[in-house]
């Protein structure tokens, strides 16, 4: 099937690219070394039971909701092929 300069698995490579990314991208938001005995947004203290369960944490369940929705899905660019998706 011809496809133009493209390789036969040039989607395929780009839809990984980007699972790539995205993986690297939530390993560097994982806490490391010792967490926090109080959130460093808010100062309120975190539970006991949250800073066994996660590794490094340094908010509280509140402040990390919030740190969730500001660092939500990132999108630099768009590698999706179509022309109506590269208009938007």
């Amino acid at each position: 099937m011809a496809v133009g300069w493209a390789g036969d698995n040039a989607v395929n490579d780009q839809i990984q690219d980007s699972l790539n990314d995205e993986i690297a991208r939530a390993r560097r938001g994982l806490g490391k070394g010792p967490g926090l005995r109080y959130c460093e947004e808010c100062g309120e203290e975190i539970p006991e039971a949250r800073r066994r369960a996660v590794p490094g944490v340094r908010l509280c369940i509140s402040c990390q909701r919030v740190a969730d929705k500001r660092n939500g899905p990132f999108a630099l660019y768009n590698r999706r092929g179509s022309k109506d998706s590269q208009l938007k």
